[in-house]
């Protein structure tokens, strides 16, 4: 796998988040596999996507490169330092340069908390600013910078919408000059027109100060239209990572072509005449996981050696990596 210019790489991550029985002694029974064993890698100025059902560890697995989780096992290397390993100064260091866009625009937000401060906080936190004058003049610039009037700083979250609450969380995120952020399903909770906007201002903010993203999201046609690379996920483990062009046209993963298949089609003619595939059953508890491929209990070409060994990582074709028996 072309490695060059890597700003992020995971290797083996594992979160899992213990269970405990009820009463006086309670004790630790099982785990939530949220995340189980997964790696890949983000180069420097692009877009990864990860994409996968609601619950599938999406979300675990950004928050754990951001530390809001300690993981379980595994490396987070990004720039060359163990996320993992670090604590105290250099954590601080770390979260500067990596920073996060949340799904929720109304809850991201503290409510006793002006727009301003809220987009400025961080700078105080980093010492990135000298003075009250200097700390107004970088909020005002961040205010333009993501499309809000400069005049907004002085109100409170509750006064705006939701397009506008996420393009405060935008400025946050920017505050510290960070060069990877994670955007957590930024537009999910956003109508379709204003999430349209935000999609292309992230762009235009990509461009202008040489940002990586992770894109978290379950629309795959939001994930096609931003991403340079995907990954998809499923049941905590990655079962496929391609280019964006090569996943959507020659996906092989039947997970991956299931979710494909749901993708709406603007063609009317096409949309007839095209294979949907519909996957039977729910998906299985991370608590206790299926054995050998997590899929096997929905797939429909499931063999015997899927329910009992688990497939490995493979790379079929250049830079196009999938984890399945069958292919």
């Amino acid at each position: 796998m072309q490695t060059d210019n890597k700003i992020l790489e995971v290797n083996n991550l594992k979160m899992y988040f213990p269970v405990y029985s009820r009463g006086v002694f309670p004790r630790h029974i099982a785990n939530v596999q949220a995340v189980d064993d997964i790696s890949f890698f983000v180069r420097k100025g692009e877009t990864m996507g990860l994409v996968g059902e609601s619950g599938c560890g999406k979300t675990t697995t950004g928050r754990a490169i951001i530390r809001l989780y300690a993981p379980t096992a595994g490396q987070v290397i990004y720039e060359g330092q163990d996320v993992t390993k670090i604590k105290g100064k250099d954590l601080r260091l770390i979260r500067r340069r990596i920073q996060m866009v949340f799904q929720d625009p109304y809850s991201s937000l503290n409510p006793r908390m002006t727009a301003g401060n809220i987009v400025g906080e961080p700078m105080i936190v980093h010492k990135l600013v000298k003075g009250r004058g200097e700390f107004r003049d970088q909020v005002r610039d961040l205010f333009q910078t993501v499309g809000l009037n400069a005049a907004m700083t002085d109100r409170y979250p509750h006064e705006f919408s939701g397009g506008q609450r996420q393009r405060i969380g935008v400025a946050r995120a920017l505050a510290v000059r960070p060069s990877l952020i994670i955007c957590d399903e930024p537009v999910s909770a956003l109508d379709v027109s204003i999430q349209a906007q935000i999609l292309n201002l992230l762009e235009d903010l990509q461009a202008q100060f040489d940002l990586t993203f992770i894109f978290i999201a379950h629309d795959l046609s939001v994930v096609r239209h931003m991403s340079d690379r995907v990954a998809v996920m499923y049941l905590g483990k990655i079962v496929e990572i391609a280019s964006r062009e090569e996943l959507y046209e020659n996906p092989l993963h039947p997970y991956t072509k299931a979710l494909m298949s749901a993708v709406p089609i603007p063609d009317p003619s096409v949309e007839r005449k095209r294979e949907r595939i519909v996957l039977l059953g729910d998906v299985p508890s991370p608590l206790h996981p299926p054995s050998g491929c997590r899929f096997h209990t929905r797939c429909p070409i499931a063999i015997d050696i899927c329910n009992q060994v688990d497939p490995e990582w493979r790379e079929v074709s250049p830079n196009h990596w999938v984890a399945c028996h069958r292919v």
